[in-house]
């Protein structure tokens, strides 16, 4: 009988633990600048950092010790998906105008739209 009431104990905490997980809401985690790929661009070479600022918005990091790189970093973790999406677009200045641009491929970038898309739809998986 205590075997039984033992083994009946057992199942019901591990029952309990399985159904506790999986009742667990999971947020999408979104930080930084998206930035449109048609916004990134519309920058060009020779453009003013009050330009770069009009049609991006303010740089996610602005580095301390090199004035003349903005970087725009973006992040979404959707909800229990292991996936991240993450874009990385950085503008490098020499003075006050765009030198050159590092931005992810047409491709990457209209991947990452759609599932922006997505998320704002409220599809999220």
């Amino acid at each position: 009988m205590k075997i039984l009431s033992t083994s009946l104990t057992a199942v019901g905490l591990i029952a309990a633990g399985l159904l506790s997980t999986g009742c667990v809401y999971r947020i999408n985690i979104q930080q930084g600048n998206f930035l449109k790929q048609a916004d990134v661009d519309a920058v060009q070479t020779g453009m003013t950092r009050s330009q770069v600022r009009y049609l991006l918005g303010t740089p996610m990091a602005a580095d301390p010790f090199n004035k003349e790189r903005w970087d725009y970093i973006y992040y979404l973790k959707k909800g229990r998906s292991r996936h991240v999406d993450s874009r990385r677009v950085t503008v490098y200045f020499d003075g006050d105008k765009v030198e050159r641009l590092e931005k992810p491929s047409d491709a990457l970038a209209a991947e990452q739209d759609a599932s922006a898309a997505k998320i704002k739809n409220g599809r999220t998986y």
